[in-house]
């Protein structure tokens, strides 16, 4: 093998064990922030239903798991990215969904708490409403054609 192609495979080793490096990194922070919201959410539930407030605190209980959901989610993507080295859509796919999905919830909630908004307001809030559902429709879209283009790829591999 000629040294110029030693010395590529060289860096190539190098740079793979940087993104190896990187990837564990943000796996260890992904990890960690999800159990410090997740043990931080049981405590907000336990001084809700202690103070019987739950039900005016719900909506930031809710948008605490799901924000969890996403976190863990994107720990999904990066140890799928590190054990392919590679992108692979269908986890960002997931994760822009929950997002998606959480702003929505969190949206709605905001607005219906405050009564008595003005004509600017309402019209913001529909037309983000009305950006977000077409996001998810389309990140939902993509996401059933990606799992059929994988079902339909499946046969190939078997030839």
């Amino acid at each position: 093998m000629p040294r110029q192609e030693l010395n590529r495979q060289w860096v190539a080793r190098g740079f793979t064990a940087v993104e190896d490096i990187v990837y564990v990194g943000l796996g260890i922070l992904l990890a960690a922030s999800a159990l410090v919201l997740l043990v931080s959410g049981v405590i907000s539930l336990g001084q809700n239903l202690t103070a019987v407030s739950l039900p005016t605190n719900i909506v930031a209980l809710l948008d605490r798991i799901l924000l969890i959901l996403l976190v863990i989610e994107l720990l999904y993507t990066v140890q799928i990215s590190f054990r392919e080295h590679g992108l692979i859509p269908e986890p960002f796919l997931l994760v822009g969904l929950i997002a998606g999905i959480r702003r929505v919830l969190v949206l709605t909630a905001e607005f219906a708490r405050v009564q008595d908004q003005p004509e600017d307001v309402f019209q913001r809030f529909i037309k983000e409403l009305v950006v977000l559902t077409l996001l998810i429709v389309a990140m939902v879209i993509s996401l059933v054609l990606l799992r059929k283009r994988v079902a339909w790829k499946a046969p190939e591999r078997a030839n």
